[in-house]
């Protein structure tokens, strides 16, 4: 596997919370988390389908509830390991997944469409707030 598209150990990727990593998709990063499954590990874009603006996972880890990512904005649960949304808001919406591969114990990146860009948030939006309106004192 290419050293550039080492994402993480496997063992890093907690069983009930997600992995926060960014991709580069030309000029555009992208935020994308791995859930941890029985038999390996999924990468799904870090939004919910029903408000993109809405990240599941916002520095401290997505919350995963019996075996279900949740959004906690909204209550949506989406299986863990399709992204399929089976309640709320954007029921029936799919979360976007990339590919990625575990080699000897280490998830990589092989989706075509995306580079590897770093582990963490993207640093593109405010992780300290979880509201969709700013307010400025000017």
């Amino acid at each position: 596997m290419d050293e550039d598209s080492r994402i993480a150990p496997v063992d890093d990727v907690p069983e009930d919370g997600s992995f926060l990593f960014t991709v580069r998709d030309g000029f555009d990063l992208e935020e994308v988390i791995l859930l941890r499954l029985a038999d390996g590990v999924v990468a799904m874009k870090n939004y919910c389908p029903h408000w993109t603006d809405v990240r599941f996972d916002s520095g401290s880890g997505a919350e995963v509830r019996n075996d279900e990512l949740v959004c906690t904005k909204h209550g949506a649960t989406f299986e863990r390991d399709t992204g399929y949304c089976n309640y709320g808001p954007c029921e029936g919406a799919t979360v976007e997944q990339l590919d990625v591969t575990v080699d000897d114990g280490v998830v990589y990146l092989t989706d075509d469409d995306y580079d590897f860009e770093q582990t963490g948030p993207s640093g593109e939006h405010d992780l300290s707030s979880r509201g969709r309106i700013g307010f400025s004192g000017n």
